[in-house]
């Protein structure tokens, strides 16, 4: 069982969605799942929200305890915060596994008070896990420096991605009506404080000569699109495939990451990376190898980026490289026989 996968696989619970909009796969316009979800025997828990709500929380607490018990699974591995604290506080004779996909520890909107109680949540919870996953050595290292999980063995699974099916920069550029500049840089992500989109703007305002583009949606978003300077393209929510079709460099500014699945996509179609060292995505980029791994400082940023248009052998050099490296590390079949592994050894 999969919460937020298992010996016994039964599928994704997800939160509180009405069927129309599970129809199209989308809420408010935000994509909220894959349509493989279609294919697969899925269970729902109706209360299971984002939202600290404890009268539903408690009931989506007993509507995963009587499905755990009908179905009896052999694993129960769950998935974000929310779902981590329901499923890992139901006792039975299953085996829990949790994934940690990061942590919100550098989140600006997030007070200390937060972040020492989701500490000490999660100091318990570590306690009645039976495997700690992390996706990237570096998440799982903050995370025990932290005391979540200091004493347990705790193994690094990175995400198996599946290239991105590019259509042509032709008509990806064509398709948000940018143009055709010579070089693009693109940036992708929740426009939300924790991806620090106003550094981005800044960056942007330092190479006022360089043509960029902006893609993503959160609470953020109209605060950005109002203040960004005329050499940015705003576009909202983007199709992966065509964005990173559309860019030559990407760049990430966050303040915390787990593994940037969107940095993932973009190594695998051969783009260059120029982003902030933090959580795991150095290793996804390799520092001077398919990208930079830079500070959180305009100029640091904004340097890199000059040095890959300024030098077309050196971005041909990282894109090489850059599909190479990505797609041997977040090889797909690899990410699923290592929990099927896992799976055997823990039942």
């Amino acid at each position: 069982m999969n919460v937020g996968g298992t010996a016994r696989y039964v599928g994704d619970l997800i939160a509180n969605i009405p069927g129309n909009e599970l129809a199209t796969g989308f809420v408010q316009g935000l994509e909220i799942e894959d349509q493989i979800v279609s294919k697969l025997h899925v269970h729902r828990i109706p209360h299971l929200g984002r939202r600290i709500d404890p009268r539903n929380d408690f009931r989506a607490w007993l509507e995963l305890r009587r499905l755990i018990r009908e179905l009896k699974p052999d694993v129960v591995h769950t998935h974000t915060f929310k779902a981590g604290l329901i499923g890992r506080l139901i006792s039975g004779n299953h085996k829990r596994v949790h994934t940690f996909h990061g942590h919100l520890f550098e989140d600006q909107s997030f007070s200390r008070l937060k972040q020492l109680a989701i500490t000490l949540i999660e100091r318990y919870l570590a306690k009645r896990t039976d495997q700690l996953i992390s996706v990237g050595e570096r998440v799982g290292k903050e995370l025990r420096e932290r005391g979540i999980g200091r004493h347990q063995t705790w193994i690094s699974v990175p995400p198996g991605v599946k290239p991105l099916s590019l259509v042509t920069k032709e008509l990806a550029r064509k398709t948000y009506g940018i143009g055709s500049p010579e070089i693009l840089v693109g940036w992708m992500a929740r426009v939300t404080s924790v991806k620090n989109p106003r550094l981005f703007l800044q960056v942007a305002k330092a190479l006022p000569d360089v043509h960029f583009v902006m893609a993503g949606g959160g609470d953020l978003f109209e605060t950005i699109a109002k203040e960004a300077s005329s050499n940015i393209k705003i576009l909202g929510w983007a199709n992966s495939q065509e964005f990173w079709a559309a860019v030559d460099i990407a760049v990430s500014t966050s303040d915390n990451e787990g593994m940037p699945i969107a940095l993932i996509e973009a190594q695998m179609g051969g783009i260059p990376v120029v982003a902030t060292n933090v959580g795991s995505t150095s290793e996804v980029i390799g520092d001077r190898e398919t990208g930079f791994i830079t500070t959180n400082s305009v100029e640091d940023i904004s340097n890199a980026i000059q040095a890959l248009i300024n030098d077309e052998r050196l971005r041909k050099d990282f894109s090489a490289a850059a599909i190479i490296q990505s797609r041997a590390k977040f090889n797909f079949d690899a990410f699923i026989d290592r929990h099927k592994e896992l799976y055997k050894t823990i039942s």
